[in-house]
């Protein structure tokens, strides 16, 4: 039987800012525009855009980092055995919310304490949440630690994040987030900071993870051969709004949506002798794509659980 981790339905993230000096009111930025999807237990989606599109600020709301404007995120409680909403939730089972669901951010060394020790950080979230006593605790960091491939661990222990490269604080946070066994963790471009050579051994490493420990991801990403390699399913956002959701082979291979299908043309290919074709927008496919459905709030699905946003996007052409 299908059990999803976490059900996004009409997510909406507004930003108020003031007109200027001389105007009264405010303006709104949408930042995340009525969004909705779901991913299942044990299954990755990958959320993929350009800058600005969004993808952050909907992992920030998700685990509550950011007030969300509208719209309802419910995760699966372990302790009620059922679908909960994350609004009205009590202190005890906000404290349950954040031990069940993580994040890994882009930027490693900028989430981590710069004074404190790798045993430090990897510690802290097990004393918030009062996991184990305290030799059971250390015992789980060093267990961490050979998990995320930081080998011996006892080399690691006592060092400070300045001291490690790119990819080994990647692991450190990767470790941070795991250590607390959540079944669900939001990756905000987490191999975008490191080398070439680096990346493919901690997206190696967080695939075995998942099939290990059963974790669900959120991969946030710019590059759809990233999410073709972590996830099952990819959500293709622009303007604060998905205007694509499909199995990742499908969306890849039958691309519907002119964005998709601009991202699409933009992967790197390593031959010198490829000659890119720039796929350009016009109006002729935004007018195919709006005539699909009469309704403008849902994704249309095309079959084969393909889904295509029928709405018009402003800024496409």
């Amino acid at each position: 039987m299908k059990k999803n981790v976490i059900e996004i339905e009409n997510l909406k993230t507004y930003f108020d800012i003031s007109k200027g000096f001389l105007k009264s009111g405010k303006n709104s930025i949408k930042a995340v525009d009525d969004i909705s999807f779901e991913i299942e237990a044990g299954k990755s989606l990958g959320l993929v855009g350009q800058s600005g599109c969004g993808k952050t600020t909907t992992a920030r709301s998700i685990t509550m980092l950011e007030e969300k404007t509208d719209g309802d995120i419910r995760f699966f409680d372990q302790n009620q055995n059922m679908m909960t909403s994350i609004d009205g939730l009590s202190e005890d089972q906000i404290k349950s919310f954040r031990r069940d669901v993580q994040m890994i951010f882009q930027d490693p060394y900028e989430a981590m304490n710069p004074r404190w020790t790798i045993r430090d950080t990897i510690l802290e979230p097990l004393i918030i949440h009062n996991i184990g006593t305290n030799q059971e605790r250390e015992l789980a960091v060093v267990e961490i630690l050979q998990t995320v491939g930081l080998t011996p661990p006892e080399n690691y222990l006592s060092r400070y994040p300045h001291e490690l490269s790119g990819g080994q604080r990647q692991r450190v946070a990767i470790a941070r987030a795991l250590i607390m066994k959540p079944k669900f963790v939001i990756c905000d471009e987490p191999t975008s900071m490191l080398d070439v050579s680096i990346r493919i051994s901690i997206m190696d490493l967080m695939v075995s993870l998942a099939k290990d420990l059963n974790v669900s991801y959120l991969y946030i990403t710019h590059d759809l051969a990233v999410a073709r390699y972590m996830c099952d399913r990819i959500a293709v956002m622009f303007s604060g709004k998905i205007v694509e959701l499909a199995e990742t082979e499908e969306l890849l291979k039958n691309p519907i949506h002119p964005y998709t299908k601009r991202l699409i043309s933009s992967i790197p290919v390593p031959d010198p002798t490829y000659e890119r074709k720039v796929y350009e927008i016009t109006k002729q496919d935004l007018e195919y794509i709006e005539n699909l459905s009469d309704n403008k709030d849902e994704l249309y699905d095309t079959g084969n659980q393909h889904y295509v946003s029928t709405d018009k996007i402003k800024g496409l052409l």
